[in-house]
Protein backbone atom coordinates (compact mmCIF):
# COMPACT_ATOMS: atom_id res chain seq x y z
CA UNK A 1 0.00 0.00 0.00
CA UNK A 2 1.07 3.79 -0.27
CA UNK A 3 1.41 6.40 1.89
CA UNK A 4 -0.65 9.04 -0.01
CA UNK A 5 -3.61 5.80 0.48
CA UNK A 6 -3.81 7.55 4.08
CA UNK A 7 -4.01 10.97 3.13
CA UNK A 8 -7.02 13.22 4.03
CA UNK A 9 -7.36 17.11 3.76
CA UNK A 10 -7.20 18.91 7.44
CA UNK A 11 -8.40 22.03 8.14
CA UNK A 12 -5.56 23.32 10.19
CA UNK A 13 -8.41 25.20 12.86
CA UNK A 14 -9.61 21.49 13.49
CA UNK A 15 -6.47 20.45 15.11
CA UNK A 16 -7.18 21.54 18.85
CA UNK A 17 -4.60 23.33 20.56
CA UNK A 18 -5.63 23.12 24.34
CA UNK A 19 -7.70 20.69 26.14
CA UNK A 20 -11.10 20.83 26.87
CA UNK A 21 -12.57 22.26 30.09
CA UNK A 22 -14.23 19.16 31.50
CA UNK A 23 -12.01 15.88 30.37
CA UNK A 24 -15.10 13.76 29.23
CA UNK A 25 -17.08 16.39 27.79
CA UNK A 26 -15.34 15.62 23.93
CA UNK A 27 -17.06 14.64 21.38
CA UNK A 28 -16.70 10.69 21.04
CA UNK A 29 -17.85 9.18 17.54
CA UNK A 30 -18.91 5.44 17.38
CA UNK A 31 -17.51 3.69 14.46
CA UNK A 32 -19.04 0.12 13.70
CA UNK A 33 -16.08 -1.56 11.81
CA UNK A 34 -18.43 -4.21 10.31
CA UNK A 35 -20.76 -1.56 8.65
CA UNK A 36 -18.88 1.55 8.76
CA UNK A 37 -21.95 2.96 10.35
CA UNK A 38 -21.03 6.22 12.68
CA UNK A 39 -23.28 8.31 15.18
CA UNK A 40 -22.17 10.87 17.27
CA UNK A 41 -22.11 10.93 21.32
CA UNK A 42 -19.79 12.78 24.03
CA UNK A 43 -17.52 10.94 26.03
CA UNK A 44 -19.14 10.28 29.39
CA UNK A 45 -21.73 8.15 27.48
CA UNK A 46 -18.63 5.58 26.99
CA UNK A 47 -20.50 3.48 29.40
CA UNK A 48 -23.64 2.58 27.20
CA UNK A 49 -20.89 1.21 25.04
CA UNK A 50 -19.81 -1.40 27.60
CA UNK A 51 -20.85 -4.48 28.63
CA UNK A 52 -20.47 -6.20 32.24
CA UNK A 53 -17.80 -8.64 31.81
CA UNK A 54 -15.96 -6.62 28.65
CA UNK A 55 -11.81 -5.67 29.92
CA UNK A 56 -10.61 -2.00 29.18
CA UNK A 57 -7.22 -2.07 29.23
CA UNK A 58 -5.85 1.72 29.81
CA UNK A 59 -1.51 2.30 29.51
CA UNK A 60 -0.59 3.99 32.86
CA UNK A 61 2.15 5.29 31.08
CA UNK A 62 3.55 8.93 32.68
CA UNK A 63 4.70 12.13 30.58
CA UNK A 64 8.42 12.66 31.34
CA UNK A 65 9.08 16.72 31.72
CA UNK A 66 11.40 16.20 29.64
CA UNK A 67 12.13 19.24 27.67
CA UNK A 68 14.92 21.44 29.41
CA UNK A 69 16.12 24.80 28.61
CA UNK A 70 19.45 25.83 30.04
CA UNK A 71 22.73 27.33 28.68
CA UNK A 72 26.39 26.06 27.38
CA UNK A 73 29.10 27.48 30.39
CA UNK A 74 30.82 29.15 27.45
CA UNK A 75 27.11 30.96 26.83
CA UNK A 76 24.91 30.53 24.67
CA UNK A 77 21.46 28.87 24.80
CA UNK A 78 20.68 25.10 24.58
CA UNK A 79 17.26 22.64 24.37
CA UNK A 80 17.28 19.35 25.97
CA UNK A 81 15.14 16.82 24.94
CA UNK A 82 15.70 13.53 26.87
CA UNK A 83 14.86 10.54 25.25
CA UNK A 84 16.18 7.19 26.12
CA UNK A 85 17.73 6.38 29.42
CA UNK A 86 21.02 4.90 29.21
CA UNK A 87 21.67 4.00 32.65
CA UNK A 88 24.66 5.70 35.10
CA UNK A 89 23.03 8.96 34.60
CA UNK A 90 23.44 8.75 30.75
CA UNK A 91 20.75 9.92 28.32
CA UNK A 92 20.09 9.51 24.65
CA UNK A 93 19.11 13.48 24.11
CA UNK A 94 17.96 15.58 21.25
CA UNK A 95 19.63 18.75 21.40
CA UNK A 96 19.17 22.12 19.77
CA UNK A 97 21.54 24.01 18.70
CA UNK A 98 22.92 20.46 17.80
CA UNK A 99 26.00 21.88 16.44
CA UNK A 100 26.59 23.50 19.23
CA UNK A 101 27.02 20.28 21.42
CA UNK A 102 29.70 18.93 21.17
CA UNK A 103 31.81 16.16 23.21
CA UNK A 104 32.84 17.64 26.05
CA UNK A 105 30.84 20.64 26.11
CA UNK A 106 29.20 21.66 29.90
CA UNK A 107 25.59 22.59 30.05
CA UNK A 108 23.64 23.88 32.69
CA UNK A 109 20.13 24.30 33.90
CA UNK A 110 18.02 26.15 36.62
CA UNK A 111 20.90 28.22 37.96
CA UNK A 112 23.04 24.98 38.25
CA UNK A 113 21.13 22.78 40.24
CA UNK A 114 21.36 20.25 37.39
CA UNK A 115 24.35 19.86 35.15
CA UNK A 116 25.31 17.90 32.14
CA UNK A 117 28.12 16.94 29.74
CA UNK A 118 27.95 15.97 26.10
CA UNK A 119 29.13 12.64 26.26
CA UNK A 120 29.22 11.17 22.44
CA UNK A 121 27.22 12.24 18.92
CA UNK A 122 25.41 9.01 18.03
CA UNK A 123 24.32 8.06 14.59
CA UNK A 124 21.73 10.03 13.59
CA UNK A 125 22.95 13.57 15.47
CA UNK A 126 21.33 12.56 18.97
CA UNK A 127 23.68 13.41 22.08
CA UNK A 128 24.66 10.82 24.45
CA UNK A 129 24.69 13.81 27.89
CA UNK A 130 26.03 12.73 31.25
CA UNK A 131 23.98 14.87 34.08
CA UNK A 132 25.33 15.65 37.47
CA UNK A 133 23.08 16.39 40.33
CA UNK A 134 22.01 15.63 43.95
CA UNK A 135 18.96 13.98 44.72
CA UNK A 136 16.23 12.45 43.29
CA UNK A 137 16.49 13.23 39.23
CA UNK A 138 12.33 13.25 38.56
CA UNK A 139 12.14 15.37 41.26
CA UNK A 140 14.81 17.85 39.42
CA UNK A 141 12.64 17.31 36.21
CA UNK A 142 9.90 18.03 37.61
CA UNK A 143 11.14 21.83 39.02
CA UNK A 144 13.13 22.17 35.93
CA UNK A 145 11.42 20.17 32.57
CA UNK A 146 8.95 21.17 30.88
CA UNK A 147 6.01 18.63 28.81
CA UNK A 148 7.03 17.99 25.25
CA UNK A 149 4.04 18.57 23.56
CA UNK A 150 3.66 17.59 20.15
CA UNK A 151 4.78 19.88 16.77
CA UNK A 152 1.44 21.20 16.07
CA UNK A 153 0.54 22.49 19.15
CA UNK A 154 1.31 25.92 19.38
CA UNK A 155 -0.07 27.33 23.04
CA UNK A 156 1.49 26.71 26.16
CA UNK A 157 -0.17 24.34 28.42
CA UNK A 158 -0.91 26.24 31.21
CA UNK A 159 -1.70 22.73 33.67
CA UNK A 160 1.21 20.11 32.97
CA UNK A 161 -1.73 17.35 34.44
CA UNK A 162 -3.63 18.16 31.62
CA UNK A 163 -1.48 16.35 29.25
CA UNK A 164 -1.07 13.42 31.97
CA UNK A 165 -3.94 10.79 32.00
CA UNK A 166 -5.61 10.27 35.98
CA UNK A 167 -4.43 7.25 36.17
CA UNK A 168 -0.95 7.91 34.65
CA UNK A 169 1.60 6.25 37.07
CA UNK A 170 5.15 4.89 35.56
CA UNK A 171 7.06 7.77 34.83
CA UNK A 172 9.27 7.25 31.12
CA UNK A 173 6.66 8.05 28.28
CA UNK A 174 8.18 11.60 25.72
CA UNK A 175 4.57 11.81 24.88
CA UNK A 176 0.93 10.97 26.42
CA UNK A 177 -1.29 8.24 25.46
CA UNK A 178 -3.77 11.01 24.55
CA UNK A 179 -6.74 8.51 24.09
CA UNK A 180 -6.79 8.31 28.03
CA UNK A 181 -6.93 11.89 28.03
CA UNK A 182 -10.77 12.08 28.31
CA UNK A 183 -11.42 9.86 31.58
CA UNK A 184 -11.91 11.40 34.69
CA UNK A 185 -11.64 9.15 37.64
CA UNK A 186 -15.58 9.32 38.59
CA UNK A 187 -16.26 7.81 34.61
CA UNK A 188 -13.83 5.26 35.40
CA UNK A 189 -15.73 4.12 38.66
CA UNK A 190 -19.11 4.35 36.94
CA UNK A 191 -17.74 1.85 34.54
CA UNK A 192 -16.06 -0.48 36.82
CA UNK A 193 -19.12 -0.44 38.98
CA UNK A 194 -21.37 -1.64 36.05
CA UNK A 195 -18.74 -4.76 35.93
CA UNK A 196 -16.37 -3.81 34.03
CA UNK A 197 -12.48 -5.23 34.28
CA UNK A 198 -10.29 -2.24 34.06
CA UNK A 199 -6.56 -3.31 33.34
CA UNK A 200 -3.20 -1.07 33.17
CA UNK A 201 -0.06 -1.75 31.13
CA UNK A 202 2.53 0.44 30.36
CA UNK A 203 3.84 1.51 26.93
CA UNK A 204 6.39 3.95 27.09
CA UNK A 205 5.62 6.72 24.33
CA UNK A 206 8.69 7.84 22.18
CA UNK A 207 9.33 10.44 20.29
CA UNK A 208 9.03 8.29 17.36
CA UNK A 209 5.01 8.51 17.31
CA UNK A 210 5.62 11.42 15.55
CA UNK A 211 8.29 10.23 13.06
CA UNK A 212 6.70 11.09 9.68
CA UNK A 213 6.23 7.80 7.02
CA UNK A 214 9.01 8.83 4.48
CA UNK A 215 8.89 6.03 2.39
CA UNK A 216 6.20 5.44 -0.24
CA UNK A 217 5.24 1.81 0.31
CA UNK A 218 4.28 1.59 3.53
CA UNK A 219 5.83 -2.01 4.12
CA UNK A 220 9.23 -0.58 4.27
CA UNK A 221 8.99 1.71 6.61
CA UNK A 222 10.73 0.97 9.99
CA UNK A 223 8.80 1.64 12.90
CA UNK A 224 10.62 3.07 16.08
CA UNK A 225 10.80 0.72 19.30
CA UNK A 226 9.41 1.73 22.40
CA UNK A 227 9.48 -0.33 25.96
CA UNK A 228 6.13 -2.02 27.20
CA UNK A 229 5.30 -3.90 30.01
CA UNK A 230 2.17 -6.46 31.05
CA UNK A 231 2.04 -7.48 34.43
CA UNK A 232 0.68 -11.61 35.36
CA UNK A 233 -1.86 -9.55 37.12
CA UNK A 234 -3.12 -7.77 34.06
CA UNK A 235 -2.48 -10.56 31.81
CA UNK A 236 -4.93 -13.07 33.81
CA UNK A 237 -7.74 -10.25 33.69
CA UNK A 238 -7.63 -10.28 29.85
CA UNK A 239 -7.50 -13.70 29.88
CA UNK A 240 -10.29 -14.03 32.35
CA UNK A 241 -12.70 -12.00 30.18
CA UNK A 242 -11.89 -13.97 26.99
CA UNK A 243 -13.03 -17.00 28.68
CA UNK A 244 -15.82 -15.87 30.29
CA UNK A 245 -16.59 -14.19 26.95
CA UNK A 246 -15.84 -10.49 27.05
CA UNK A 247 -14.69 -8.25 25.04
CA UNK A 248 -11.38 -6.57 25.36
CA UNK A 249 -11.07 -2.93 24.13
CA UNK A 250 -8.47 -1.13 24.05
CA UNK A 251 -7.82 2.41 25.18
CA UNK A 252 -5.32 4.19 22.48
CA UNK A 253 -2.86 2.83 19.88
CA UNK A 254 -0.35 2.16 22.48
CA UNK A 255 -1.96 -0.45 24.31
CA UNK A 256 -3.43 -2.12 21.35
CA UNK A 257 0.06 -2.43 19.99
CA UNK A 258 1.52 -3.83 23.54
CA UNK A 259 -1.52 -6.24 23.46
CA UNK A 260 -0.85 -7.54 19.65
CA UNK A 261 2.90 -7.88 20.92
CA UNK A 262 2.12 -10.15 23.71
CA UNK A 263 -0.88 -12.27 22.79
CA UNK A 264 -0.94 -15.74 21.27
CA UNK A 265 -2.90 -16.93 17.96
CA UNK A 266 -5.72 -17.30 20.23
CA UNK A 267 -5.79 -14.16 21.43
CA UNK A 268 -4.44 -15.02 24.97
CA UNK A 269 -1.98 -12.42 26.56
CA UNK A 270 1.72 -13.32 28.19
CA UNK A 271 3.14 -11.29 30.79
CA UNK A 272 5.98 -9.45 29.20
CA UNK A 273 8.83 -6.59 28.93
CA UNK A 274 10.28 -5.49 26.59
CA UNK A 275 10.57 -3.88 23.61
CA UNK A 276 8.20 -3.68 20.52
CA UNK A 277 8.28 -2.35 17.52
CA UNK A 278 5.00 -3.84 16.03
CA UNK A 279 4.18 -2.08 12.73
CA UNK A 280 0.06 -2.73 12.20
CA UNK A 281 -1.44 -1.63 8.72
CA UNK A 282 -4.37 -3.45 6.43
CA UNK A 283 -3.88 -7.03 6.17
CA UNK A 284 -3.27 -7.53 9.29
CA UNK A 285 -4.82 -10.10 11.72
CA UNK A 286 -5.69 -8.71 15.27
CA UNK A 287 -5.59 -11.53 17.57
CA UNK A 288 -6.35 -9.66 20.90
CA UNK A 289 -8.59 -6.70 20.85
CA UNK A 290 -12.04 -6.61 20.55
CA UNK A 291 -12.29 -2.68 20.20
CA UNK A 292 -10.34 0.22 20.21
CA UNK A 293 -10.67 3.61 22.13
CA UNK A 294 -8.70 6.59 19.97
CA UNK A 295 -8.35 9.86 18.96
CA UNK A 296 -8.28 11.48 15.45
CA UNK A 297 -4.65 10.99 14.13
CA UNK A 298 -2.46 12.50 11.65
CA UNK A 299 -2.60 12.18 7.53
CA UNK A 300 -0.13 9.15 6.21
CA UNK A 301 0.75 8.91 10.33
CA UNK A 302 1.43 4.77 11.45
CA UNK A 303 -1.45 5.30 13.72
CA UNK A 304 -4.16 6.02 11.00
CA UNK A 305 -2.63 3.16 9.14
CA UNK A 306 -3.41 1.09 12.45
CA UNK A 307 -6.82 2.34 12.89
CA UNK A 308 -7.31 1.31 9.29
CA UNK A 309 -6.36 -2.16 9.76
CA UNK A 310 -8.96 -2.32 12.34
CA UNK A 311 -11.60 -0.67 10.77
CA UNK A 312 -11.19 -0.83 7.36
CA UNK A 313 -9.40 2.07 5.29
CA UNK A 314 -12.56 2.90 3.69
CA UNK A 315 -14.30 3.23 6.73
CA UNK A 316 -11.97 5.21 8.48
CA UNK A 317 -11.44 7.51 5.52
CA UNK A 318 -15.52 7.94 5.22
CA UNK A 319 -15.49 8.73 8.87
CA UNK A 320 -12.71 11.01 9.12
CA UNK A 321 -14.37 13.04 6.32
CA UNK A 322 -17.91 13.05 8.70
CA UNK A 323 -15.82 14.16 11.96
CA UNK A 324 -14.26 17.28 9.29
CA UNK A 325 -17.57 18.16 8.30
CA UNK A 326 -19.16 18.09 12.03
CA UNK A 327 -15.97 20.20 13.22
CA UNK A 328 -14.40 17.89 15.49
CA UNK A 329 -11.25 18.65 17.06
CA UNK A 330 -7.90 16.20 15.82
CA UNK A 331 -5.40 15.12 17.46
CA UNK A 332 -3.83 15.17 21.05
CA UNK A 333 -5.89 17.23 22.45
CA UNK A 334 -9.12 16.56 20.33
CA UNK A 335 -11.95 14.04 20.36
CA UNK A 336 -12.28 10.52 20.58
CA UNK A 337 -13.59 7.54 18.17
CA UNK A 338 -14.57 4.23 19.38
CA UNK A 339 -14.36 1.17 17.13
CA UNK A 340 -16.43 -1.52 18.20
Amino acid sequence: MKKEDFYFDLPPELIAQTPIEQRDHSRLMLLDRRTGKTEHMHFFDLPKLLRPGDCLVLNDSRVLPARLYGKRETGGAVEVLLLVNKGNKRWECLTRPGRKAEPGTRLIFGDGELTAVVREVCEGGNRIIEFEYDGIFLEILERLGKMPLPPYIKEELEDSERYQTVYSKEVGSAAAPTAGLHFTKELLKKIEDMGVTIAYLTLHVGLGTFRPVKVENIEEHQMHAEYCIVSEETAEKINEARRAGGRIIACGTTSCRTLETCSDESGYVKAFSGWTSIFIYPGYRFKCIDGLITNFHLPESTLIMLVSAFAGRGNILRAYEEAIRERYRFFSFGDAMIII
